[in-house]
């Protein structure tokens, strides 16, 4: 059945729509979620036989998304959940081949674009990054912004995709980006389900979008339970478009238009998806479509049944008010189409997705088959040479009579039979190695690759240009050096914009940004609510959209309100696409040292832990920072930036090129040469660890001392290591908790570098003391690395192999 044009074409409330084009609409429609159910049914049925892993669907509400699929236009955004397909597949942005080659996980982007098979079924994503890293006209395409399952991680990000819309209308100088935005008018549609409507993050993002009024139209799907849970224990009064009422704007002030429609009814919802959206593009007046009285015929997920949890009564119900039956019923009671024609549709509808199914499988299904024919008679001729025929044998038999093989399954018969064959010199081992080595790199692309864009638009490709100082250079408070780097790039390219507490007005705590919203408007440098999950979701909608957003979170100990942005959908978004989105976001904080438990800490292990797909920079002092922005500006990859806290009063020298000279990311540089130890430290302990050296040169110690600049990545040169080659000895000095970013980096010399092969002696750490910094400067002392520290390790460490020339202190 081939695809139509009528897919996004009208609604059924045009006027002068003549009964024919009508009835097409409304059958194309029918068409399109009856295909999606059949999807659906047959989804499960795949993940029941073992075919596929899991399955989690959108039958029950093919009708209301048929409705908003109508609304949508080209230059439009989604950012959803995992009950779209019908959606998508109306919008034309999926097709019914690639749900079920994302059911099957098919590791190809021509197969499934969305993810290349690293996401479950029903995640959907296009693809808006060409392979060399430039950007498609997103104003030209129907966009969608890549899911996650957690269902609302999504809702910060649906923010800023909203907030850039704003951004495009209302600052002139944008206007030249037309690739991405045609004058502001796009709408940012986000859908959540009514159970994930009780998590924190909808309600904060509900209210960012009700202050700042941006073009976001929030649909609620609710069929009155999540997972297991009924609504009564879920939302207050059970209605969460009730909850909301206060949100509905008045006369004078801002808010949201709230709507409400019954899952059921075709009309209805084609009505208020026209009137809703058009009001939330016009306007710029964000919307909520609250969708009641859905069903969910095949439960949650393939994980279990509804039947468990429902009543009778409850089952009953959702039989007759299933939204593509009551559909069905006024087609034929509105004498749109006959029973014989639906039926007729309903036939040639299941026909077809069988065929899509059909073929997605065939398509992996033929290549794995390929791979293991080849692999298991590159088994059989090595078996002719070898002693271990009977093992080889036996391996081949368990390989072909695998039912539904996978590549697990061939690299596995590989493995075993080159170990089994280890004592076995012939030459015909060197095939098998081979193919091996061959298709571990093949696997490697398939779903180990694209942790960043790794395209030439990298911040690792950024060319390297050396701050210029002029004899006069001026003596300036570092964060004055911050202000001038901020301040030359805000005049270079009116796409980077700013935002977070305090940064607007008073320029931040810090005074980074002092006096820039005056220069350059409160369009770009923009104060926030207190509300970290939503900034770091509002700069990551911006970046997906063609801005360039700092997005700041004041102290690094509250980057933890905002970890699961972060983490779930910033660090994996390149990943989780396969390269096909990305978003050149930085994020910029500052921590270390000050005093207290929230204002001191440094939880840098966390972040190294759970954030991999961002850049983490620790710059010692504010010029470092700021050659780091330029690089990081003028590439395409994500960044978290750690600004000393102590540092921002501290003297610096102004580069002539404050805006233009960059630091590259992943290179160390040596700070203090010396042949006793190497010492690597960074951000404010290297300080410390610089403080320590006169006391340790009259001790007779020289030492090595090394800032990595950024962790991650780590050193990419090995500096570290061939400072090792000299010192043979190593000490990391890091104020995190032990064994958290001291351990990583240990990991990296020693292992990574194979820093193991130079040691003399056992490799140390000198880190915070296993709780949170207390208030107060000797809280501080007493928990964190001081000089004395430092001293004394260091001296212990030479001591302890050469006690003769470094008698113990104690």
């Amino acid at each position: 059945m081939p695809q139509s044009d009528l897919r996004n074409a009208g609604n059924t409330g045009a006027v002068e729509l003549s009964f024919d084009d009508f009835k097409k609409i409304v059958i194309n429609d029918y068409r399109i979620g009856y295909e999606s159910r059949q999807a659906s049914l047959l989804g499960r049925r795949e993940v029941l036989t073992g075919k596929a892993k899991f399955g989690i669907f959108g039958d029950g509400k093919e009708v209301a998304q048929l409705a908003m699929a109508k609304a949508f236009r080209k230059g439009d955004w989604r950012a959803g959940y995992y009950r779209d397909q019908t959606f998508m597949f109306a919008t034309g942005m999926s097709n019914l081949k690639e749900f079920f080659a994302q059911l099957y996980a098919h590791p190809d982007i021509e197969k499934d674009p969305a993810s290349g098979g690293r996401q479950m079924n029903c995640h959907y994503a296009t693809r808006f990054v060409n392979t060399d890293g430039s950007w498609i006209n997103q104003a030209e395409t129907m966009n969608c912004s890549a899911d996650m399952s957690t269902t609302g991680g999504h809702m910060p990000r649906l923010l800023g995709l909203a907030y850039a819309s704003k951004l495009y209308r209302q600052n002139p100088d944008l206007h030249q980006f037309d690739q991405f935005s045609v004058n502001g008018d796009e709408v940012a549609f986000g859908t959540i389900g009514n159970g994930s409507t009780s998590e924190g993050l909808f309600f904060e993002v509900f209210n960012a979008a009700g202050v700042l009024q941006v073009p976001m139209a929030i649909s609620v799907w609710d069929d009155a339970y999540a997972i297991s849970v009924p609504a009564k224990l879920q939302t207050t009064k059970e209605d969460i478009s009730e909850v909301l009422k206060g949100f509905q704007r008045e006369k004078g002030s801002n808010g949201y238009e709230i709507f409400k429609v019954r899952g059921w009814d075709y009309v209805a919802l084609c009505e208020t998806y026209e009137f809703a959206i058009k009001q939330c593009r016009e306007q710029h007046v964000p919307v909520m479509i609250h969708v009641t009285e859905m069903t969910q015929p095949q439960g949650h997920s393939t994980s279990g049944s509804h039947e468990r949890y429902k009543s009778k009564e409850r089952l009953a119900w959702e039989e007759e008010y299933d939204c593509l039956a009551q559909m069905r019923k006024w087609i034929i009671e509105s004498a749109v189409a006959t029973t014989e024609e639906i039926d007729e549709l309903e036939a040639a509808a299941k026909k077809y997705v069988r065929e899509c199914q059909r073929e997605a499988w065939n398509e992996l299904s033929n290549e794995i088959r390929a791979e293991l024919d080849e692999a298991a008679k590159l088994i059989d001729q090595l078996a002719i040479y070898v002693t271990a025929k009977d093992d080889l044998a036996a391996i081949t038999t368990e390989l072909r009579a695998c039912i539904d093989p996978g590549r697990k399954d061939i690299t596995t018969a590989m493995r075993k039979a080159l170990r089994a064959t280890l004592n076995e010199p012939v030459a015909e081992r060197q095939a098998l190695l081979n193919w091996l080595n061959e298709e571990n790199s093949k696997n490697k692309e398939r779903f180990n690759s694209k942790l960043f864009t790794e395209t030439l638009q990298s911040p690792l490709n950024v060319p390297v240009v050396a701050a210029e100082y002029n004899d006069d250079a001026k003596i300036l408070d570092g964060r004055e050096v911050l202000n001038a780097c901020f301040d030359a790039n805000f005049e270079r390219d009116p796409a980077i914009v700013a935002f977070g507490e305090d940064v607007g007005a008073i320029g931040d705590v810090n005074q980074g940004f002092a006096g820039l919203q005056n220069k350059y408007g409160d369009i770009r440098i923009t104060d926030t609510g207190i509300r970290e999950a939503s900034i770091i979701g509002q700069g990551v909608g911006l970046a997906v959209r063609g801005l360039r957003p700092i997005a700041e979170i004041q102290y690094m100990d509250y980057l933890l309100y905002s970890i699961n942005v972060l983490s779930d959908d910033l660090a994996s978004l390149s990943y989780r696409t396969s390269g096909g989105q990305k978003a050149p976001l930085i994020v910029r904080t500052r921590g270390h040292r000050l005093e207290g438990i929230w204002h001191s800490g440094s939880p840098l292990g966390m972040l190294l832990n759970s954030v991999r797909g961002l850049h983490i920079c620790v710059p010692r002092n504010m010029t470092q920072a700021a050659g780091m922005y330029n690089t990081l500006l003028r590439g395409d990859e994500p960044a978290l930036m750690i600004e000393c806290l102590n540092g921002y009063r501290l003297k610096e020298k102004l580069p002539a090129n404050v805006g233009e000279f960059t630091v590259p990311l992943g290179k160390a540089e040596v700070m203090h040469e010396g042949a006793d130890i190497t010492v690597v430290s960074y951000g404010s302990t290297l300080r410390v660890v610089m403080e320590a050296i006169p006391e340790l040169e009259k001790l007779g110690v020289n030492i090595e001392v090394i800032d990595p600049q950024t962790l991650f990545p780590f050193d990419t040169d090995n500096i570290c290591a061939a400072s090792l080659q000299k010192t043979n000895k190593l000490l990391v000095v890091d104020e995190d908790l032990p064994g958290a970013a001291s351990a990583y980096i240990l990991q990296k010399i020693v292992e990574g570098q194979n820093g193991y092969y130079y040691l003399d002696s056992q490799p140390k750490t000198l880190t915070a003391k296993d709780h949170r910094p207390p208030y107060g400067s000797d809280g501080d002392y007493f928990t964190k690395p001081s000089v004395d520290d430092v001293i004394e390790t260091v001296y212990a460490m030479v001591s302890e192999s050469n006690p003769a020339k470094f008698p113990p202190i104690y």
